[in-house]
């Protein structure tokens, strides 16, 4: 009769990932040496040497001889295919792993870790087979018995990868509900919606990410969609392109330009210098065939504050006596980007306490915008919580308060 002491195996527990590259974790337990015949405890032995001088595959066939070797008893057949499933994860050889682990989590000798340990090497081994409908099973039963993040994200990746577009909503839906959708996890309910032709769950996806992971690229899809929905007001262009600025997603020349005369027509000169100043600095505004034109905007901004701040007092008089307070709000926010924060401020929180106001939405959200520009975060995020609006008023006012909350890094 032989000693056998059951050697270490480096086990694949881990071809679960979202690349190929995955790690390998040892599960070395300590065994009491156990005694075999010797036609079971020799080639045994012999296999456990092969495999350790790297030689996996005729480890395999060493194996394959115990197993015409009859009346093995349930011990033998036990520690045989524990060193399989050692030999076959090696060897890359998974069809024969996946039966190993298979028989080894059902044989009732492994601890409760251990089962748990082996029963991920399983959904790592079907994986890496590309067998997902066998590793979604075998994660569906991990999870009855405990719940795993992990073997979640798995479960879901498995499904994109199948195409299984309602088994992978519903397992988003449920992970949204708690709270735990990842940055991947919401792009692959984007890309779900996208296929769907599901606009509007779209945005609200694209939303999602980028309140909780500030990036250019969802920054940017988000502020193209959002014009895109229906019933989105032209007039709030101007916001779109504060909220462009306030990301620094202007790039092109004509951005600068554009964003520049919507604010002069908005009647905030020192705002729209602002903007062309930036477009200077970064190198889009004054180099090129349109440098000229660059100028003579920069030109037209610069006189337009001084006449403003000229007829100042005139103006707020007439704005005043006319009773038209939604131009004193305009008046109250041009103020503010000229540094005269607290008469602007002042101009704009009382018109938009007033019953006559054209669009009182556009009033409350350039009002949590200015305490934003005075540098008044609670005040600005308090303000544009109130905004409301089915024209786009509502949706900008929530981006505001993104940017505010977590702006994107630069």
């Amino acid at each position: 009769m032989a000693k056998f002491r059951l050697a270490h195996l480096g086990l694949v527990v881990a071809a679960l990932g979202f690349t190929a590259a995955a790690p390998v974790v040892g599960l070395a337990p300590a065994y009491a040496a156990e005694t075999l015949r010797p036609e079971i405890g020799k080639p045994l032995q012999e296999a456990q040497q092969l495999m350790k001088s790297g030689k996996n595959k005729e480890a395999l066939a060493k194996l394959r001889d115990l197993d015409k070797v009859g009346g093995k008893s349930a011990n033998e057949t036990y520690l045989i295919e524990r060193t399989r499933a050692g030999a076959a994860s090696a060897a890359g050889d998974y069809e024969t792993a996946a039966k190993a682990f298979e028989y080894l989590i059902g044989s009732g000798k492994l601890s409760g870790a251990e089962k748990a340990q082996f029963s991920e090497g399983l959904i790592g081994i079907y994986m890496r087979a590309g067998d997902l409908g066998k590793a979604n099973a075998a994660i569906e039963r991990q999870l009855k018995e405990h719940d795993d993040p992990k073997l979640r994200a798995y479960l879901m990746q498995n499904y994109y990868k199948q195409g299984n577009i309602k088994a992978l909503e519903d397992e988003l839906r449920s992970a949204e509900k708690n709270g735990r959708l990842s940055e991947d996890q919401l792009g692959m309910l984007a890309n779900i919606q996208l296929k769907k032709n599901d606009k509007a769950g779209y945005v609200n996806t694209i939303e999602k990410l980028a309140a909780n992971y500030p990036k250019a690229q969802y920054w940017t899809d988000l502020l193209n969609r959002v014009q895109g929905k229906p019933g989105f007001s032209g007039r709030l262009s101007v916001d779109v392109y504060r909220l462009k600025l306030a990301n620094n997603l202007l790039k092109k020349p004509s951005e600068f330009m554009e964003m520049a005369q919507l604010v002069l027509q908005a009647g905030a000169p020192a705002e729209a210098l602002k903007v062309i100043d930036k477009g200077y600095k970064a190198g889009a505004l004054g180099t090129g065939p349109d440098a000229a034109r660059h100028q003579r905007l920069k030109d037209l901004a610069d006189k337009t504050l001084a006449d403003q701040n000229k007829n100042l007092a005139a103006t707020e008089a007439q704005l005043t006596k006319d009773a038209d307070n939604d131009g004193l709000a305009s008046l109250g926010y041009a103020l503010v980007q000229s540094g005269q924060v607290d008469k602007g401020l002042k101009m704009m929180e009382a018109a938009a306490k007033t019953k006559d106001l054209k669009h009182p939405e556009d009033v409350k959200l350039h009002l949590g915008e200015a305490f934003a520009v005075a540098g008044k975060k609670q005040q600005a995020i308090s303000t544009l919580k109130t905004v409301g609006g089915t024209d786009g008023t509502a949706d900008l006012a929530r981006y505001f308060i993104m940017a505010i909350n977590k702006p994107l890094s630069n």
